[in-house]
Order: structure tokens, then sequence, then C-alpha cells
């Protein structure tokens, strides 16, 4: 089953470059990584690490914790998604008051 509302965190960094008329090359070299990173996380091939959260919050001056919630969430998503069958299986821990 896949879930077509989790959308990778690369469709968010996509948005914000149309959003402030960058390419991919120019934040590259802002964020001083490779722009194969940023092309890679634009089409959903890597993930947003740390690293690279760090630097484009202190780009776009907003909070790391903004993309790594969006990788989080994401992979969140994305595991429960793959765990569908799998999940109801597992039985919840139940302790007993005394």
């Amino acid at each position: 089953m896949v879930d077509i509302t989790n959308v990778h965190p690369g469709v968010a960094l996509a948005e914000f470059l149309e959003d402030y008329n960058l390419s991919q090359n120019k934040l590259a070299l802002e964020i001083r990584v490779p722009v194969r990173r940023i092309n890679a996380i634009i089409n959903g091939e890597r993930a947003i690490t740390a690293d690279t959260a760090v630097r484009l919050a202190k780009f776009f001056g907003n909070k790391p914790e903004f993309w790594l919630g969006l990788q989080e969430l994401y992979d969140i998503t994305r595991a429960k998604n793959e765990l569908a069958e799998e999940l109801p299986r597992i039985h919840t821990l139940r302790l007993a008051i005394a």
C-alpha cells in the first residue's frame, strides 16, 4: 500500500527553490555542498541529513528541525506503509498494575 500523501522532503526543497527563484547549483554553492546532493534530495533519492538540515536552515533563515521534521515524517509514514501487514501481528506490551 502506497500513501500518495507522503511526500518526500525534496518536494518542499524544490518549492523553496522555485519561490526564491534559485537554481540547484546556486543553492549548492551557497550552502557549500555538491550539487548532486541537492539534486538527489529533490529527486527523492537521498534523505535530508542533520548536516544538510543545518546548512539549509542557515541559508533559508529557518530551523534545522523544520527540515529534519519533514524527513522524519516521510520516513515514519513510509515505514508504517511498508509494515502495514506485519504491524497488526505485533502485540502491545501491557503492564499489570499491582
